[in-house]
């Protein structure tokens, strides 16, 4: 369908491309208008409304410009690939430099190592005694202040709710309980 419009560089209307494309390119002439919306979707054929008709053009020098700068596109982007990967080929050797294997290296990465070890032993041994420690010991004092404040409330609510029901239903306190499965002996946390 291109070769229509490289080779009479001209501009078309869909019923136009309809006629010639079946004739001069053995396209069905169904799918003529699928296959040239796909073509405007890729940019490939450029298309303008004037008045109340569509036209559709495409010129040999827009897709060689196109071609022109993605060429450009993916030189400068090839470049900028190379330069990087120089620049890390560097570091590569610059890292390098020091960090010979050598027997004083490979004592320090065994001490590094039972360092490590032993860092790792003290966390533990921290973690053991972590219940003791003051800090941790006052925020479940006031987690558990929180919890009760809670627990308060929602008791407080349930007493007014039976109020409300006795009041409102005259049901009587003892099938309030029994209806919502409340236990007998609710009542605030000291």
């Amino acid at each position: 369908m291109m070769e229509i419009f490289f080779e009479t560089k001209d501009v078309f209307q869909l019923k136009d491309i309809e006629k010639i494309a079946p004739k001069e390119k053995g396209i069905t002439s169904m799918s003529v208008k699928e296959i040239l919306q796909s073509l405007v979707d890729d940019g490939m054929v450029d298309t303008d409304r004037i008045g109340t008709s569509n036209y559709f053009w495409a010129f040999p020098s827009k897709a060689l410009h196109a071609r022109k700068r993605k060429l450009e596109e993916l030189q400068s982007q090839f470049g900028e690939s190379s330069q990087k990967k120089e620049a890390l080929q560097k570091s590569i050797e610059k890292s390098k430099i020091g960090r010979e294997d050598t027997a004083e290296r490979a004592a320090l990465i065994e001490e590094l190592a039972a360092l490590r070890q032993r860092k790792e032993q003290l966390k533990s041994e921290i973690d053991k005694y972590r219940e003791c420690d003051p800090d941790v010991v006052e925020e479940m004092r006031q987690t558990n202040k929180v919890a009760k404040e809670a627990a308060n409330r929602w008791t407080d609510n349930i007493f007014s709710i039976k109020s409300w029901a006795k009041r409102k239903f005259g049901f009587e306190e003892s099938r309030i309980d029994k209806s919502f499965g409340i236990p007998e002996d609710l009542d605030y946390i000291d």
